[in-house]
């Protein structure tokens, strides 16, 4: 099985190459997702069975001033990366976030619609989850991770997810990756349990200092928790099939 990713130089994209090390993962000038001339040339050289599609504008903040870009990577990229799996009959797993939802109710489940987007970053991923939709065969995995320390001396109380360190998460993505040609959901949750902002913080930075969200600078959901049930049952599954 060939794998192809995008994004490899990211934060997930990171811990990816070093959990699947038969993966493909070009450079980003080798593959600039916003290329799709180039998107499509790497793809038939490759002929990979899986495409995972990890590149991403992800500074949320950054969104609201450069908009352009973040619509281009995020949303242009993935159609630009649909259609060239689409071309080599490939099944592109495509990196979602949390943030498609307006975080209003929390414990969000795959079935839940998504929306309103309560900032760029939001609908530049919301519009991408349709985008790789196109995808003829296609997983759309929702999670949300950190570094694996917590980067920033204040966390919010008032924030609350299923996101965790990318060293958590990224595990439970590679399990997904290895299995998706045999996986019949199209979209999952991949997340751990409801926290605040402020308890994951913790968790890594005993020290850090407790904000609230009003002091972001930018709009921010309350409660993006997903609801992981689905994903709890197929890993559990997947895992015996491992051991055996």
């Amino acid at each position: 099985m060939k794998i192809l990713l995008t994004g490899g130089g990211g934060r997930l994209g990171t811990e990816l190459r070093g959990l699947l090390p038969e993966v493909t993962a070009p450079g980003s000038r080798e593959l600039d997702v916003t290329d799709a001339g180039q998107v499509l040339s790497v793809t038939q050289r490759e002929q990979p069975d899986i495409i995972v599609h990890a590149a991403a504008y992800t500074d949320v903040a950054g969104a609201e001033k450069d908009r352009e870009r973040c619509w281009a990577i995020n949303v242009e990229g993935t159609r630009n990366v649909a259609r060239s799996a689409n071309v080599v009959s490939a099944k592109l797993v495509h990196i979602s976030t949390d943030y498609v939802f307006s975080g209003e109710e929390g414990n969000y489940r795959e079935t839940d619609t998504p929306g309103p987007p309560i900032n760029f970053y939001a609908l530049s991923k919301l519009v991408a989850e349709e985008a790789a939709r196109a995808a003829e065969k296609h997983l759309i995995l929702r999670t949300s991770f950190r570094p694996r320390e917590f980067a920033y001396p204040v966390a919010f109380s008032d924030v609350f997810t299923g996101q965790d360190y990318v060293d958590i998460i990224a595990p439970q993505i590679a399990l997904a990756v290895l299995h998706a040609l045999n996986i019949q959901d199209e979209v999952l949750h991949i997340v751990t349990e409801r926290k605040s902002v402020y308890e994951l913080a913790r968790r890594r930075k005993p020290d850090v200092r407790e904000g609230t969200r009003a002091s972001a600078g930018v709009a921010l959901p309350g409660d993006v928790s997903l609801d992981t049930g689905r994903w709890e049952a197929l890993r559990a599954s997947l895992e015996v099939n491992v051991a055996r």
